[in-house]
């Protein structure tokens, strides 16, 4: 690959269900980034402007699980000129499996379990805790082993209002209780305890597989929430999915 080719900067995106992140990359180092919720959608052809005239941006690559919201992302690409390179149609997925149907894993886990691999060279375990809460495994050879997905913060809060008749519906933050003495805070304690629980334990099981306990990154809107200071993790990474589309254009360029 030519040093212009590792130089040049990029915008890539990160198209989730409630949220859009955008970040001005050059190979998978964020030189800055800004997240959008669903209320804030509106302002991304203006966002997604600025970003590429502030750092000459040369390419847009996304990854996305929301079609709808993708095709937001494609019509503010398309203000600039641009076609978005999107993560398992135009850019390679960024890591190997054996699984039997790839393409069907959502590609901003394939895009976190690479640039979690990438960054240890070695087993690795990768946490993202979004509109649902997937945790999944690298083997020490770099193919993705698989994972767990889980309903998120959020949408257990919801399902607990909406699927009872007394229980109410919370706003969620760090408990700083073990035991919940009214019902509010036994549902945050036990939504926010139970994920991390959660963590804990496929972690734990992965580790039984691999015969090693593997270093652990999280990532998503609620990562620090669950998991800020928490031992088992080695370390909150905001970007990660953004990284790991970075690293799949630089795939695409050596191809």
């Amino acid at each position: 690959m030519s040093e212009s080719n590792e130089q040049q900067t990029i915008l890539t995106c990160d198209v989730g269900n409630s949220r859009i992140a955008l970040a001005a990359m050059v190979g998978e180092k964020p030189l800055e980034t800004r997240r959008l919720s669903t209320q804030e959608f509106h302002l991304l052809p203006e966002m997604l402007r600025q970003l590429w005239s502030e750092h000459a941006c040369e390419a847009v690559a996304a990854s996305s699980v929301s079609p709808r919201n993708l095709a937001l992302l494609d019509e503010a690409a398309g203000h600039l000129g641009q076609k978005v390179m999107l993560v398992g149609r135009e850019l390679p997925l960024p890591i190997d499996s054996d699984l039997p149907d790839l393409a069907r894993v959502g590609t901003d886990r394939l895009c976190s379990a690479a640039m979690a691999y990438f960054s240890f060279e070695k087993a690795c375990a990768v946490a993202s805790f979004g509109t649902a809460i997937t945790i999944d495994c690298v083997g020490d050879d770099g193919a993705f082993l698989g994972g767990a997905i889980l309903p998120g913060l959020k949408m257990s809060a919801q399902a607990l209002h909406e699927g009872t008749a007394a229980l109410p519906k919370v706003e969620l933050h760090r408990p700083d209780w073990v035991f919940g003495r009214n019902t509010i805070d036994a549902i945050i304690g036990g939504i926010v305890y139970g994920a991390r629980g959660a963590l804990r334990e496929l972690t734990e099981a992965y580790a039984t597989k691999l015969g090693q306990w593997p270093p652990l990154l999280v990532t998503g809107g609620d990562a620090e929430l669950v998991c800020k200071d928490y031992d088992i993790v080695h370390a909150i990474v905001p970007d990660l999915c953004l990284m790991g589309v970075g690293l799949a254009y630089q795939m695409f360029l050596r191809q």
